[in-house]
């Protein structure tokens, strides 16, 4: 930790090797956190002539951008969606995937006067990076420009009519280009290449959401009698050609072996120390806990930016972000006076300006540290950066080398530090680095069939244009089903020409699936606008009473007006955290697929999900002691959607020495874990997903446990865990097993989430409950 001003470089830092670099950061120890080092080597480029098809006018234009040559990967990819055949190209980060689309999508440009190019990004500062990148090139005719939300509306007739390259994203895809496809129809009927970016990004609902999007665009195209190549470009990720294949509902060939070169990657997986136990934790026979990876995070933060070494630190949560960049500040302001003011945090719900202000301020040097949320996952491209720390695994081996990649992006070694949460998963991780190490990527999981999805989406296709069989046909399966449901909803009226949309309004449908529309947040005082948080999470985030941070700035929330989507909150420094409690309840609707192994059944099937936010806690910022728990009265939500959950019979859990008093913590401590390991083999985050357990359910009549999708009709998680049971549930008993505490604790058994403040649970009788489980459940039941 930071603590006097000659621990402060004046800097050399990025000169040091990152070997050297961690060997200083372990010092800074009473005990060594590193638990595994692993060192990803260098390797070299495998540069191939320029394809003949490109044009001297363009060759000279990367060039004059410094890149001699593509590499064999972008090449292959290029040429293949020059040719007209869709593309996927997944390799590395900093593996020049943009090359490998700009190359055809400009040359077409070039050499056809008419031609168009729509470039669709999942964030918007991705594709204000791809338009610097393009506008770079200087070549004329090509007229790029950006469309979205923060395009000034003076500016949005002149790009239909005049830009040839649009860089947008699907919400503003789905939002307004294609319900204005009348005013879009130069531009789509010469549309040549569609190129989707980062497109391991769209899983789950909103993947399945853009799935349709796409296959709307497809629409209005062939209308036009235009049928674009599309051109995808992907981390590395498993069985990219069919996840590209199920997103745009056409066949794509895919280029996945990277040719580009690489610097040296000092890989660390790194466990926060306990906490020294005080005379009352003795007294009181409580297990030790860990210290926090937020502030671990930020102390690392502050100890590289000391160093002079420039560094991103991704952080899962808003508030988390926020918190590691103040208390890195602090750090180092009482080190050197004025260096905190060379970190800062960055997340969504900031203001445009302030976003490209951080972005800028980053690029050139200004900042030296940025505490993230993986909002800059993708997007700008952060060339010389020198370590990336990781506050918590995020979720997906992909989504954790994209963020490492990050670093040493300009070919120099780089350091990248995984910081273990007090969590299951990222316990069994630090101690299990095969798992991250050994393991490829994992595949990308959409459902294009949901049908809380495909309706929605047919109704918006309906209302730009009337449906017919053939557009069934495109929409895929389960197409016929929603529109006849539709029908009977009297959303849609059936004609001997098609479908029509029957109401004037267009349907209001949420791609992203956070639950509404953004809320506000608004200082009470002054009527400045401090940011947005997504309508999903404003009960936990900006409930009465809630703190709110923004830049290092504390907030409490006086009020929430969900009806106008609006918190408005005060300036506030209290000396305590607040945490939302929520409470569950849960009912079978149906059962889609089912495993009798005797005393264990295991199910995949329908549930419907009432969840309430009923009251928060403060917790005092300095020790985590809970001060007071205060009551809410916030509406309840319901959620039909799709889990997976297993019973065992009361005579199972007897014999297996399980009392029937100990059942309850036993079964809440099993879905804890279970909730927590399934990252492990499904593309989820733990926040992705929701759990349930009872000893006695009344749909099953038996001991239960649930774990189910967190968005309406599934996000294909759930069933992923029903394919795999036999491994993520062997996963969950050992990472149970294997730790270290005596009772049960964060790394194995407790949730952040949990709206029963974590009570009961038993360690012991988890995994004696799973033990039962994995002894019937049959092996078939794993991939």
């Amino acid at each position: 930790m930071v603590t006097t001003a000659a621990t402060v470089s004046t800097g050399s830092g990025p000169g040091r090797s990152p070997a050297e670099l961690l060997r200083r950061l372990r010092a800074r120890s009473v005990a060594d956190p590193v638990t595994h080092v692993e060192r990803v080597p260098s390797r070299p480029g495998v540069p191939v002539p320029w394809p003949e098809w490109a044009t001297p006018e363009l060759r000279a234009a990367f060039e004059g951008r410094g890149v001699v040559a593509p590499w064999r990967h972008q090449a292959e990819a290029a040429s293949l969606a020059y040719d007209g055949q869709h593309v996927v190209v997944a390799t590395g980060t900093a593996s020049g995937k943009s090359l490998a689309y700009q190359l055809p999508a400009l040359a077409t440009l070039l050499a056809d006067p008419r031609a168009t190019v729509l470039y669709l990004a999942p964030t918007k500062a991705l594709a204000a990076d791809q338009f610097r990148a393009v506008a770079g090139l200087e070549l004329a005719g090509v007229r790029p420009a950006c469309y979205d939300g923060d395009t000034p509306r003076a500016e949005r007739e002149w790009i239909r009519r005049h830009s040839r390259f649009v860089l947008t994203n699907p919400d503003m895809l789905h939002h307004g280009i294609l319900p204005g496809h009348a005013h879009w129809s130069g531009f789509l009927r010469r549309l040549t290449y569609v190129i989707v970016d980062e497109c391991h990004t769209y899983r789950g609902v909103f993947g399945s959401h853009v799935a349709h999007v796409l296959r709307r665009l497809r629409r209005q195209c062939a209308r036009f009698r235009a049928t674009p190549t599309f051109v995808l470009a992907s981390a590395t990720s498993g069985d990219p050609a069919t996840a590209a294949g199920r997103l745009t509902g056409l066949p794509v060939a895919a280029v996945t072996e990277d040719t580009s070169p690489r610097g040296g990657v000092t890989f660390a997986l790194w466990e926060p120390p306990l906490l020294p136990a005080t005379a009352d934790d003795a007294a009181q026979d409580l297990t030790p806990t860990r210290r926090s990876a937020l502030r671990e995070t930020a102390d690392l933060l502050a100890d590289t930016v000391a160093e002079g070494v420039r560094t991103l630190a991704f952080v899962r949560s808003r508030r988390g972000a926020e918190v590691v960049a103040s208390t890195a500040r602090r750090a180092l302001d009482e080190a050197v006076p004025g260096l905190g003011a060379r970190v800062a945090a960055y997340r969504a719900g900031y203001l445009r300006e302030e976003r490209r202000e951080l972005e800028r301020a980053l690029l050139d040097g200004d900042l030296l540290g940025l505490a993230s949320t993986n909002a800059l996952e993708l997007g700008v491209d952060l060339v010389g950066l020198d370590a990336v720390l990781i506050c918590g695994y995020p979720g997906t081996r992909a989504s954790l080398w994209q963020q490492a990649g990050r670093a040493g992006r300009s070919g120099g070694e780089a350091l990248a530090v995984l910081v273990a949460r007090d969590d299951p998963l990222d316990t069994y991780l630090v101690h299990h680095p095969e798992a991250l190490f050994g393991a490829p990527v994992e595949a990308t999981v959409l459902d294009p069939a949901n049908p809380y999805v495909l309706a929605p989406q047919l109704a918006c296709a309906a209302a730009e244009a009337p449906l017919t069989a053939d557009d069934l046909e495109l929409f895929g399966d389960g197409a016929k089903e929603a529109v006849d449901a539709l029908v009977a909803a009297e959303a849609l009226r059936q004609r001997p020409t098609g479908w029509y949309w029957r109401h004037r309004e267009r349907p209001e449908v949420d791609l992203r699936g956070e639950g509404g529309a953004p809320v506000c947040v608004v200082e009470s005082a002054t009527g400045r606008l401090l940011g947005t948080v997504d309508g999903g999470s404003s009960h936990f985030l900006v409930h009465p009473g809630a703190v709110y941070l923004h830049q290092g700035v504390s907030y409490v929330v006086d009020q929430l007006d969900l009806a106008d989507g609006c918190a408005l909150v005060h300036t506030e420094e209290p000396d305590w955290s607040t945490h939302a409690r929520d409470v569950t309840s849960l009912s079978v609707v149906s059962v889609r697929s089912s495993v009798d192994a005797g005393p264990v059944r295991l199910f995949l099937g329908e549930v419907d999900v009432t969840s309430q936010v009923v009251s928060y806690q403060r917790r005092r910022l300095s020790s985590g002691e809970v001060i007071d728990t205060r009551p809410l009265d916030l509406p309840a939500r319901e959620l039909r959607t799709v889990a997976v959950w297993f019973t065992v019979t009361p005579e199972a859990l007897t014999g297996a020495g399980v009392e029937p008093a100990d059942v309850p913590g036993g079964l809440h401590a099993a879905e804890h874990a279970a909730i927590g390991l399934l990252p492990l083999v499904a593309t989820c985050d733990r926040w992705d997903i929701g759990g349930l357990s009872t000893a006695l359910h009344a749909d099953t009549g038996a001991p239960t446990v649930f774990v189910y999708d967190g968005h309406p009709g599934g996000a294909g998680f759930a069933e992923r865990a029903y394919g795999t049971a036999a491994a993520w549930l062997r996963a969950t008993r050992d990472a149970i097993v294997e730790c270290g505490c005596e009772t049960g604790c964060p790394s194995c058994v407790q949730s952040p989430k949990c709206g029963n403040g974590n009570n009961p649970l038993s360690r012991a009788d988890a995994v004696r409950i799973l033990d039962v489980v994995l002894a019937n459940l049959p092996d078939g039941t794993q991939e």
